[in-house]
């Protein structure tokens, strides 16, 4: 008896440990840690709002950590990605206060994956919002996500000239990755 109520406490102990080491850590937390790194390693902070289920947001997760140009974020970004609006029953999978972070910066129906460039004290320097053709300031909901088409992947381009210290040669190359994962073109006739 002793033996069986020893195994169950011991299994109910390690599936706590499990569950714990599994949860997503608070966005508050996720964020000051990065940060404090970007503080420490004089860098900037790219923030990924995103999805499991998101499609163009894991396009926009294999194009940073794409061997071509991994280096050129990580050497500039330290990369935070905040899980936020799942889908019901999947909420576990979020970041706790991720949806209020994404509510701060007014971009909850903006689309995902939405994207910022902060400095290390929090302070916006960029976002994932494209101002459209003719204006010079956007809303959120001309996010252009995970970058595709030229014009989005010039803008993109103009926002990493203007945080980082990257060359003409190392954009050459986020242009290209990135310009890999357009749509390809389908054909007359077909749906």
């Amino acid at each position: 008896m002793k033996t069986k109520l020893l195994t169950g406490v011991i299994l109910l102990f390690l599936s706590s440990v499990c569950f714990a080491q599994e949860s997503m850590p608070a966005a508050a937390v996720a964020l000051n840690q990065a940060y404090a790194q970007a503080a420490k390693e004089n860098k900037k902070v790219l923030l990924i709002f995103h999805a499991s289920w998101c499609g163009w947001c894991k396009k926009m997760t294999a194009s940073l950590n794409d061997p071509s140009c991994k280096k050129m974020f990580d050497d500039n970004y330290v990369t935070v990605y905040l899980d936020v609006l799942e889908h019901k029953g999947e909420e576990s999978k979020e970041n706790p206060g991720g949806l209020d972070v994404l509510k701060k910066y007014e971009a909850v129906d903006a689309g995902l994956p939405f994207w910022l460039i902060l400095d290390a004290q929090g302070n916006t320097l960029a976002t994932s919002a494209m101002p459209p053709a003719g204006s010079t300031t956007a809303k959120p909901s001309d996010n252009v996500g995970c970058p595709t088409d030229p014009n989005e992947v010039e803008y993109f381009i103009k926002v990493l000239k203007a945080t980082s210290p990257l060359t003409d040669n190392d954009f050459a190359v986020i242009r290209k990755r990135f310009l890999l994962n357009r749509p390809a073109p389908q054909k007359a006739g077909t749906n």
